[in-house]
């Protein structure tokens, strides 16, 4: 790889970041959004770096001057391989995680939690995966019985026509995330990656507030709705505006 191509390679990646995470929100498919700040700095360092290199390239003088033999301004072939990836970020940006990773993850380990506030009377209520499976797990109060509650997510279809809701959670980035995955009962697998917001309660299964009890839900209703800009948290409000 000649001088030349390293440069394009910075400058691509550069404006590659720049445009995922200045001027679009495709960074979100990747990392979380605190990170958003770090990823334009380092767009605007590339992008500068190679600017630099571009205006100062001395190469030839360089190569004359050179008292070694050989010449220092070339990179290994497979070098050449890095700009797929610089590429990508400008013309055609790798996809989200959804349905095939969530089938092929375990589900969520959840925290344990020693106390819980009592729930608001609104029905049906809104309810993160997260918070769910840990009422249905942990709350010896048994606090959910019999609520009506109202959880979004996507459709991960499972074996036999069984499906889950499911929220796929990004700590830092795509690299560590989870899944958190609700069992729907009662009502035929929509197609996968579907966004939905489904109502229902607690399908019995298990004992509730102990472990034994299914994270699952009897679907009382479906609506489809619109992927949040965010959707890689498992946070209220469920659906971030644009």
């Amino acid at each position: 790889m000649k001088r030349t191509a390293q440069i394009a390679l910075l400058t691509l990646t550069g404006l590659g970041l720049l445009h995922s995470a200045l001027f679009t929100d495709l960074y979100l498919r990747y990392v979380k959004e605190g990170l958003r700040p770090l990823l334009i700095v380092s767009g605007v360092l590339l992008l500068l770096l190679g600017l630099a290199h571009a205006a100062f390239d001395h190469d030839t003088g360089e190569k004359k001057d050179h008292a070694h033999g050989h010449d220092h301004s070339t990179a290994p072939r497979i070098a050449w391989l890095l700009f797929l990836p610089a590429l990508s970020l400008l013309l055609y940006a790798p996809p989200a995680l959804g349905a095939y990773t969530a089938a092929h993850a375990g589900r969520e380990t959840v925290n344990q939690q020693k106390g819980f506030a009592a729930l608001p009377a609104t029905s049906p209520l809104p309810m993160t995966l997260t918070d769910f499976t840990t009422r249905v797990q942990q709350d010896k109060q048994r606090a959910i019985k019999g609520r009506t509650v109202e959880m979004t997510g996507f459709v991960t279809p499972g074996q036999g026509g069984a499906w889950d809701l499911t929220r796929i959670i990004f700590t830092c980035c795509a690299a560590d995330a989870q899944t958190v995955k609700i069992r729907m009962y009662g009502t035929p697998a929509p197609p996968a990656n579907t966004w939905l917001a489904v109502t229902g309660t607690w399908h019995t299964q298990g004992a509730l507030g102990t472990k034994s009890a299914a994270a699952a839900l009897d679907v009382h209703s479906t609506r489809p709705i619109a992927q949040p800009v965010n959707a890689f948290t498992d946070d209220l409000p469920l659906t971030p505006t644009r």
